[in-house]
């Protein structure tokens, strides 16, 4: 069974993910509020995909890609970014950092359970 970390500033968006994650069989989610909160509970388990929202507060989610990429336990784990970003520049920036994936909210379920498992090569 796969571990998920989702990192959110909305509780409606976590709360979302969760059914939608729950619905395609993923139980095991754990979630962050921020990115701070986030980097510490990845600390603390080895989650197999991480999905983060871009800007929260204390630490936004680029940041947080970043400082998980420098972790010897996420060096290769896939982490998607999930955002209202949508341009080219902000994109570009997700990868540079190290960012598998990037969703343009809203997210429509199927597509996020698709991308989910892909990464997770089911």
């Amino acid at each position: 069974m796969a571990k998920l970390l989702i990192v959110d500033d909305s509780t409606m968006l976590r709360d979302m993910l969760n059914y939608a994650l729950n619905e395609g069989g993923y139980n095991d989610v754990t979630e962050g509020v921020d990115g701070v909160d986030g980097l510490k509970k990845a600390k603390n388990d080895i989650f197999d995909l991480i999905i983060t929202d871009v800007n929260m507060p204390n630490m936004d989610g680029l940041t947080l890609v970043k400082e998980l990429r420098q972790l010897p336990q996420y060096a290769k784990k896939p982490i998607l970014v999930l955002t209202t970003e949508r341009s080219d520049e902000m994109k570009a920036k997700g990868k540079a950092v190290g960012a598998t994936g990037w969703i343009v909210k809203p997210f429509v379920p199927d597509q996020l359970l698709k991308a989910v498992n892909i990464v997770l090569n089911r």
